[in-house]
């Protein structure tokens, strides 16, 4: 199934500060991307900003990261994500937040709180995993019991991350949280130890990530593709990091998913 092809904008984060986001933006669109999704405005301050450059290149706006949810911010990520013309509001937690069960079921009423206030607004409440919530406890799944908690939230599935380092298989966590899952973030990489792979330092997660250009790494990309649901309209592509130029490494992942049919993209591509 061929699906829009965008980029999580954090993945060109240094770029960004390095060249503004208004020429990253244009430098997503040469590369035949249709859309995008946003981590932070920059130089273009507003959301109304951003949202009039990603039109003027042609780009639509799949999903954001910013605002990110949380139980504080509430009425102020309603606030942005309606200046954005959204539907979808994202929310996010850290390892503490999974670190046990009494911990999860503390987390799991917070989003509750969100989901309510944000449906009440007319916004859907979605959450973007790491690795941490799929960790298991008592031969469980953290998200597994987490989603039982918390019913009405939706989830982004990071492949990579539900992988966690070859602990789990991406495309059964696809199938698991199908009825849930209504965006996807596709990374690639090499699958080694999570225990050597990340550190967790003052509560914060120490990235040593083998990350690769998608088709480049251990993950089977079009079984998870083909696993995802079909409502699905968007494949996100997100890499925290790369060995190589990251513009040349969001380049080589557009050519893949293109050139295996997974991609709708506004360039066309006859060879990797």
């Amino acid at each position: 199934m061929k699906r829009k092809l965008a980029v999580q904008l954090y993945s060109l984060r240094n770029e960004a500060e390095k060249q503004g986001i208004a020429n990253v933006l244009k430098t997503v669109a040469q590369i035949g991307f249709k859309g995008v999704e946003c981590c932070g405005f920059h130089e273009l301050k507003t959301a109304a900003e951003f949202k009039k450059v990603c039109s003027d290149l042609g780009l639509e706006l799949a999903s954001s990261h910013r605002p990110w949810c949380n139980i504080d911010n509430i009425d102020e990520s309603i606030d942005i994500a309606g200046d954005m013309g959204l539907k979808r509001i994202v929310c996010g937690y850290g390892p503490d937040d999974f670190k046990d069960l009494d911990t999860i079921k503390a987390t799991a009423e917070k989003t509750n709180i969100m989901v309510e206030r944000t449906a009440a607004a007319g916004f859907e409440l979605f959450q973007h995993n790491h690795y941490w919530e799929f960790d298991k406890i008592d031969g469980r799944l953290k998200y597994e019991i987490y989603a039982e908690l918390c019913p009405k939230v939706k989830f982004q599935l990071d492949a990579f991350w539900s992988a966690n380092f070859g602990l789990n298989d991406a495309a059964e966590m696809m199938k698991k949280f199908y009825d849930r899952v209504v965006l996807i973030h596709m990374k690639d990489g090499i699958l080694v130890d999570p225990q050597s792979a990340l550190k967790i330092v003052n509560g914060t997660y120490e990235k040593k990530l083998e990350l690769r250009p998608l088709g480049e790494g251990d993950l089977n990309i079009p079984e998870i593709l083909d696993a995802a649901p079909t409502n699905i309209d968007n494949v996100i592509i997100e890499l925290d990091n790369s060995p190589y130029d990251m513009t040349y490494s969001l380049r080589r992942s557009y050519e893949y998913l293109m050139m295996i049919g997974q991609g709708l993209g506004n360039k066309e591509v006859t060879a990797l």
